[in-house]
């Protein structure tokens, strides 16, 4: 009788010790269970009043489409070894474009903008502003920077965009 309850005694001693491990190794591994909540809302105010207004100014032969990934429309190229591709992909990966204008017949993109508002003051956010942008001209995607405004006019969002994708024009040289 006496090793039967000795035995008891251990095995609750055994799963009362795993038990706390198994705790200390979730507290530790920052493991909250599944820490989301929705978001209030996709797009800020400036961010909303833009779209209605560049909805009109590119027409129904284009569509926009928000927050999209810059990973989605840059790819990393070829020949980089594992290490190289990985860090590529990094800087790009987590960044979005306000807006990316696509033709409606293809969706092929032509064009993006993004709204700048008093967040992108910070040195952090002119770092990540400027890296965007270099890949957009890598890429040769037009990138409109707009500033934020309580109101857009159609027109001059229809001029920027028009002025963005219209082609540059060709230089003649004289003499050839």
């Amino acid at each position: 009788m006496t090793w039967l309850l000795i035995l008891v005694v251990l095995v609750v001693l055994v799963v009362v010790v795993l038990a706390a491990a198994a705790k200390s190794r979730t507290a530790s591994s920052g493991d909250v269970g599944f820490p989301y909540e929705p978001a209030r809302f996709l797009f800020s105010a400036a961010e909303r009043s833009f779209l209605g207004v560049l909805d009109q100014a590119v027409g129904p032969e284009y569509r926009v489409f928000g927050k999209v990934r810059l990973a989605d429309l840059a790819k990393v190229k070829g020949g980089l070894n594992k290490s190289a591709r990985q860090g590529a992909l990094n800087r790009v990966a987590a960044k979005h474009l306000d807006f990316v204008v696509c033709r409606s017949s293809d969706l092929s993109v032509v064009c993006a903008f993004e709204i700048n508002d008093r967040s992108h003051a910070s040195q952090r956010a002119q770092d990540r502003d400027e890296l965007v942008a270099q890949v957009c001209r890598t890429i040769g995607l037009p990138l409109v920077a707009m500033p934020a405004k309580q109101a857009y006019s159609v027109l001059e969002v229809r001029k920027q965009f028009l002025t963005a994708v219209s082609p540059a024009p060709v230089v003649a040289q004289v003499g050839s």
